[in-house]
């Protein structure tokens, strides 16, 4: 047989989301604008002679590495996607980044519980004017990178889409792990605004360590969310269980049934699909496949045909 004559069952491997460069641009900004407030602040507060400023400013410097993280997994996803040693395509190569990206957020909120533990029971003095205008800042830098990072996909399921766990298979968890960070330095500077207010006028110094505490545990609550979806992923666990309710539905006509069904993520909106169909009546796998057609987000499908050894033809 001639090279030539595999080619039209040649198909390409490429499962990004359908908002991968976009999604890369912004985050590239959102870095940009990090690392730029980073350097300020650590400039700003040398030269001034603020510790807090500068303090927040190396505090940013673990946003930047996540949020470069998330930008780097793009490109290198984008640069290989078709690279034939990845079997399946570099479309989970956004999970990895959001898993470490979980990790680094679990770290900051770990190091933030135990400063803010240390100095509710060991006080020091707080310059509170500078301490409330560096929370400003951080705060207004965190509302721009959000916006920039916020997508749709955080909030709605793609239409195609027919039970509500079905969304989940199309969310892109990089820019989820980004938007995450950012959310999270813009809570923790929220709180430590009201924290910083409330020690100012009313003398409660120790609602600064409180509230540090408090967004602590917030942060740890979606570092733990994010690794879950993302490691889930990772894993190859089953994208939706009424996803595959419905391709072994579409499956099981007749006498057909499925002896064995693997469906996973294979990247943002991608999922793969291996079954083992039984039948007393064996046909083509492309009889099979069409069957599934119409159902969203199955970009790799694989049927194995097996005739019922009750009914196997006569030799």
């Amino acid at each position: 047989m001639h090279t030539h004559s595999l080619e039209r069952w040649h198909h390409a491997h490429v499962f990004l989301g359908e908002k991968h460069d976009r999604h890369e641009r912004r985050t590239w900004f959102v870095v940009a604008l990090t690392a730029a407030t980073m350097v300020a602040e650590v400039t700003g507060g040398t030269l001034f002679g603020s510790m807090a400023v500068v303090a927040d400013g190396v505090h940013m410097s673990t946003h930047v590495a996540a949020l470069a993280i998330a930008a780097l997994a793009y490109r290198f996803a984008r640069r290989h996607a078709a690279d034939a040693r990845f079997s399946f395509g570099t479309g989970k190569l956004g999970e990895l980044a959001a898993f470490a990206s979980a990790l680094i957020l679990l770290l900051i909120a770990l190091i933030i519980a135990y400063e803010s533990m240390t100095r509710f029971f060991n006080p020091v003095a707080i310059r509170y004017t500078e301490a409330i205008a560096v929370a400003w800042i951080g705060l207004t830098v965190n509302l721009i990178s959000a916006w920039l990072l916020s997508d749709e996909d955080h909030h709605h399921s793609h239409a195609h889409d027919n039970d509500d766990d079905d969304h989940h298979h199309s969310h892109d968890h990089n820019i989820r792990a980004a938007y995450i960070h950012v959310l999270a330095d813009a809570v923790t500077s929220v709180l430590a605004i009201g924290g910083l207010l409330m020690g100012r006028f009313y003398g409660l110094a120790w609602m600064d360590a409180l509230v540090g505490i408090v967004g602590a545990g917030v942060i740890i609550s979606w570092g733990l969310g994010l690794m879950r979806s993302s490691g889930a992923v990772l894993l190859d666990v089953v994208p939706s269980r009424g996803l595959a309710d419905r391709v072994r539905g579409r499956l099981e006509v007749g006498g057909d049934r499925v002896a064995d069904l693997h469906l996973w993520r294979l990247g943002p909106g991608h999922a793969g699909v291996i079954a083992s169909v039984v039948t007393e009546h064996p046909q083509p796998p492309e009889n099979y496949k069409s069957r599934l057609a119409g159902i969203g987000g199955l970009s790799h499908v694989t049927i194995e045909v097996h005739p019922c050894p009750d009914h196997a033809p006569a030799s």
